[in-house]
């Protein structure tokens, strides 16, 4: 998710000095060594996918299409390169340093209503996977969200979406951005350690750190976009988050490679559908886990509603996310947002009907 001014800083920065690899079938050296994820097999189809915080349960669908050779099996050599922040992934994809981002849905509206056309074509989560909580230490006599008033709330990041997540929940009690003190934690190892300090009285955070918290009996959830009912109380409707975008004029010149991409994406998200612990350990690279492999598991369990099942837009997502993007960016220029050209389902439908999603 973008603000104004994570968008000037994005304009800022120079085009991350990586090269593209060409979109055309390549022949793998003979030589090369098998490798985890399967090796492509000869000819397939150069690819790159940037993306930020890949570790990120919203981004899992991507890792698991890529880990368990599912790009492989659709022809495709696929290179997920992982950036610093949401804002240099985007830009790799601008300055063709990458062919597709692996990204919040939002950021295709808020581009298009800047004049800029990058088109979802697979939706990974139909939720944003925040929760915003309150301690149980410093909130110990807390009964709405109106105590929050003058409280420290702990965020990813400024304009992130843990921070917006927060923003819109206060505001349902007339809670304006000054009414309370937003404390920016991008680690997550502090921000726990923050909370369990008492430096924090509320944290809207994503998982593993959420259930440590809840598992610690630190927490107490006030509002939970885990789950599709959650995050219809906070956004009145589905709210599409990860997806795999792309320009429109590659989705256009590209129909085969992406129809193979959305086969894989597709495929990685029925297969997570049914996944137990034994398979995301044998799948998830083990820095994923950060020491603890059981929390990681637990985290999952949590999340796994708000992965998609086939891939394709909720019919009344983009109005929701639009409705979210008004409450930050300018209205004047949402409005001239056609919401039909910020997504396709065209290829989903296809995947769906193959795999049977």
């Amino acid at each position: 998710m973008w603000s104004r001014r994570n968008w000037g800083r994005i304009c800022a920065l120079g085009v991350a000095a990586l090269a593209v690899p060409s979109l055309r079938a390549q022949t793998a050296p003979a030589t090369s060594a098998p490798a985890a994820p399967p090796a492509p097999r000869p000819g397939a189809t150069r690819l790159a996918i940037a993306v930020s915080n890949r570790a990120s349960f919203c981004y899992l669908p991507l890792t698991i299409a890529d880990r368990l050779g599912f790009f492989a099996q659709e022809g495709l050599d696929v290179e997920v390169r992982e950036f610093p922040d949401a804002g240099l992934a985007l830009q790799a994809v601008q300055g063709g340093a990458a062919h597709v981002l692996s990204g919040p849905y939002s950021s295709t509206i808020a581009l298009q209503a800047r004049g800029q056309n990058l088109q979802s074509f697979v939706l990974q989560g139909r939720a944003p996977q925040v929760v915003l909580g309150v301690s149980r230490e410093t909130m110990a006599h807390y009964r709405t969200l109106n105590d929050l008033r003058g409280r420290r709330v702990g965020v990813t990041a400024t304009g992130s979406a843990s921070h917006r997540v927060a923003s819109l929940v206060l505001a349902k009690v007339g809670l304006r951005a000054a009414d309370v003190q937003y404390v920016p934690l991008a680690n997550a190892a502090a921000a726990v350690q923050a909370f369990r300090r008492g430096e924090l009285d509320a944290i809207s955070y994503t998982d593993p750190t959420v259930t440590q918290l809840e598992q610690l009996g630190a927490l107490r959830v006030v509002a939970d976009t885990r789950s599709t009912r959650g995050t219809a109380e906070v956004f009145g409707g589905p709210m599409p988050s990860g997806c795999l975008c792309a320009p429109g004029d590659f989705l256009t010149q590209y129909p085969k490679a992406s129809q193979a991409m959305t086969d894989a994406m597709v495929h990685a998200l029925k297969w997570l559908q049914t996944a137990g612990p034994s398979d995301i350990i044998k799948a998830v690279p083990e820095r994923y886990f950060q020491g603890d492999r059981a929390l990681y598991l637990a985290a999952f369990a949590r999340v796994r509603e708000a992965w998609t099942a086939d891939g394709l837009m909720p019919e009344t997502g983009p109005a929701t996310a639009a409705r979210m993007l008004a409450q930050f960016e300018e209205p004047d220029a949402l409005q001239r947002v056609d919401l039909a050209r910020t997504f396709t389902n065209e290829f989903a439908r296809k995947s769906k009907l193959r795999f049977r999603a």
